[in-house]
């Protein structure tokens, strides 16, 4: 006690003498200063020999990873905290080693949270990606190409606000061919410290080795606290360079980026993400009110180390009258709104669960959840996760995200025609792509499902029961009376998300792969302009989909094409090749032993010659709205074709039709997946329930990112990986 007295009176001293210490961060050094070209070979070996057995003799396939974090962003920064098993700042130069030699991918891209990116910390981003790209060696076979770009993060609290994520990525990077600045999302709480100033002493001074990393906290807020907001209503070219700009919804965004002028992409993702999605948001309104732009945005993100956004599901979260009141459904079958859930525990509570009173309590519970959003969780007063069961997730999804929003899913985006009023807008025709979300400057982390504590997920968390900061008081376990948010305080990130539950749900990320003509810049931009990608929740499975018999010759995934008769497809598949533990004696030599222990954990991507067996393809096809009046249900065909794979080889290659297109005469969208064989993966078991005999979910065992699961459990699940081709679009018309 003594002890802890001292230190209560110590630390308003060391705030004060510390306080003002700490500085901004820096880009750090490439270690890789050599080119690489010995990768390649890593990489490619084995690609031509399969597209050779399937008769492709095409474009190459090479991957990628455009969605990669470094401490730049915010959350990235929080997530290198030593005591919750963070490894320190990863800039982006450990992104840029890490995605050349660790994962060996071709291609990868930068994008931070503009909202927390400052004038300072964007040119040291500029200056990295293109000391990334100095060292891939010269000609037009790099042995890898560097994007730059950002995130633009919109979170609201409605679903009528909400907008959600976009990637922001620029085919060039010099200075003149790239914005002076980022374009950030109206987003404050990014832009807040997590941690106060006291509690930033109080760690450095329990981790005093690491000290510099705590003070440096308070250095990375208070730059982005100086950082004047740009004036509204200018011409991005006309704003100084040392202010942050913020563009609050998507078509300010297109507009933005009009004024610049420059080739860009804008690629949504997390879409369904019930972390930060409200409950009841829909991509309906991003296809009217110029707030979707199909010169920028062609692709999107159906995967990542936050859960697959593909799969719609019919299940309702949240009710909504005509009024626009929201009030808690009743659960159906095979789905359990959290709402529902939350009255639950508070009749398990009630000492006359049938009473009057006790249903009174259930009532205020479950609309309490309702109207608290995303953080419905901190309603029910002592509520653990074990107590909110399987609730809010999609049970039959592959690796679904963490309460999925099914009407902002990719299949819903594609069900959805151009609004009657708006003729000259297109609908939604996005090709598919993979990436890692992963915050620790990790691009292409899913090629080795391990490390689920080590870098490899987001997983986070004190690893010993002492350090645990008792944060918002959870309330009584045993109390029937809910709780409101505006009774709470003010209330951290963290804490208005469902951040332990969620830590079930990090799982390592996925790819993008483009049939590009070379390895250079320009033909893997051409590539994704032309929705000549695919999307792999991690292996490098090689896909290819194809229309055979359209008015302009065989067509690409990505295409889209007018005709009246039965279309015909091919699809060609191989799987990926199984890793053997370590990594290729060429990295060691570049990055030398301890690099490689410290950025690679010393497993890098090591393909085998083997590879892994697909063992089926299933087609999805989906025929976009023609009436307001059809359900969305029945305009989604997923499975609509399933055909086994029986090779030995690990490739798989068929032919098919539907002789229905001409007969309905309608428009027509079809994608592919190609299943692998199950493999052990991170989480995805999700929370891992035990089912009674009814197969209800009975029990949960939560894979937890602090000490209550080991930092050696990978919480492992079978998993069928996959590789999702981006879709045909075929309209019914000569």
């Amino acid at each position: 006690m003594l002890r802890r007295q001292t230190l209560m009176m110590t630390l308003p001293l060391l705030a004060m003498q510390l306080g003002g210490c700490g500085e901004e961060q820096d880009a750090g050094t490439i270690v890789g200063q050599q080119p690489a070209q010995s990768m390649v070979a890593i990489k490619s070996e084995g690609g031509a020999a399969a597209a050779a057995a399937l008769g492709r003799g095409d474009a190459q396939i090479l991957f990628g990873d455009l969605h990669t974090h470094t401490s730049f962003s915010p959350d990235g920064f929080i997530l290198g905290m030593p005591l919750t098993g963070g490894e320190g700042v990863r800039p982006p130069a450990d992104a840029c080693d890490y995605a050349r030699y660790c994962s060996a991918v071709d291609f990868w891209g930068i994008s931070d949270h503009a909202e927390g990116i400052t004038p300072h910390l964007w040119q040291q981003t500029r200056d990295s990606i293109r000391a990334c790209n100095a060292v891939a060696g010269n000609g037009g076979s790099p042995d890898m190409v560097s994007f730059l770009g950002f995130e633009w993060s919109h979170v609201a609290a409605t679903s009528a606000a909400h907008y959600g994520h976009k990637n922001v990525f620029f085919r060039d990077t010099a200075d003149a061919m790239v914005p002076s600045r980022p374009i950030a999302a109206p987003r404050d709480q990014l832009s807040k410290s997590p941690i106060g100033r006291g509690a930033q002493v109080a760690l450095a001074v329990r981790d005093w080795p690491n000290r510099d990393f705590y003070l440096n906290i308070q250095a990375y807020y208070d730059a982005i606290a100086d950082t004047p907001r740009c004036a509204s209503g200018v011409n991005s070219r006309e704003l100084p360079t040392d202010c942050h700009e913020v563009a609050d919804n998507p078509r300010e965004l297109f507009s933005k980026l009009d004024d610049w002028g420059f080739e860009a992409l804008v690629i949504p993702h997390g879409n369904t993400w019930g972390l930060s999605t409200p409950e009841g948001t829909s991509w309906d309104k991003q296809l009217s009110n110029d707030y979707h732009d199909p010169r920028y945005q062609n692709l999107i993100e159906v995967y990542s180390g936050h859960g697959n956004s593909e799969e719609y599901r019919d299940f309702v979260p949240v009710e909504y009258a005509a009024d626009g009141s929201a009030q808690c459904p009743l659960p159906s079958p095979g789905f359990l709104p959290c709402c529902w859930r939350a009255g639950e525990i508070i009749q398990q509570r009630c000492e006359e669960p049938a009473s009057a009173a006790c249903a009174a309590s259930i009532t205020a519970a479950r609309q309490a959840y309702v109207d608290a959003g995303i953080s419905g969780h901190l309603t029910v007063p002592g509520a653990q996760v074990s107590d909110w069961l399987n609730c809010g997730q999609c049970e039959d999804c592959f690796n679904p995200s963490f309460k999925l929003r099914p009407k902002v899913s990719t299949q819903y985006a594609l069900t959805l025609d151009k609004p009657e009023n708006e003729p000259d807008r297109q609908r939604f025709q996005f090709g598919f792509i993979g990436s890692s979300d992963n915050h620790r400057a990790r691009a292409g982390n899913g090629y080795k499902d391990i490390g689920r504590k080590r870098g490899n997920t987001e997983a986070m968390g004190v690893a010993d029961a002492k350090l645990q900061r008792s944060g918002l008081d959870r309330g009584d376990p045993a109390s029937t009376q809910v709780r409101r948010l505006e009774d709470l305080g003010e209330i951290g990130l963290n804490e208005l998300r469902n951040m332990e539950r969620q830590q079930s749900f990090w799982l390592t990320g996925g790819l993008v792969a483009v049939h590009a003509e070379g390895r250079d810049r320009d033909s893997i931009w051409s590539a994704l302009r032309q929705r000549e990608v695919y999307a792999t929740s991690g292996d490098r499975i090689l896909l290819w989909f194809d229309l055979l018999n359209s008015n302009e010759g065989e067509l690409s995934m990505g295409s889209a094409t007018d005709m009246t008769q039965s279309p015909r497809f091919r699809v060609s598949a191989a799987g990926a090749f199984r890793q053997l533990p370590g990594c290729p004696p060429q990295v060691a030599a570049v990055l030398g032993s301890d690099r490689q222990a410290s950025l690679c954990a010393n497993e890098c991507y090591n393909p085998g010659d083997e590879r892994k067996a697909i063992t089926r393809i299933e087609v999805v096809k989906i025929t976009p709205r023609r009436e307001s009046g059809e359900r969305t249900e029945d305009l989604i065909e997923d499975t609509w074709r399933s055909f086994e794979c029986a090779a030995t080889d690990g490739t798989c290659s068929l032919e098919f039709s539907d002789p229905e297109f001409a007969l309905a005469g309608r428009d027509a969208t079809y994608y592919v997946r190609a299943i692998q064989e199950p493999s052990p993966a991170v989480n995805a078991g999700g929370l891992r329930c035990d089912y009674d005999e009814n197969g209800v979910c009975i029990a949960v065992n939560p894979c937890f990112g602090d000490y209550r699961t080991p930092a050696d459990d990978d919480c492992q699940s079978p998993n069928e990986e996959r590789a999702w081709s981006s879709p045909i679009y075929i309209n019914y018309r000569n």
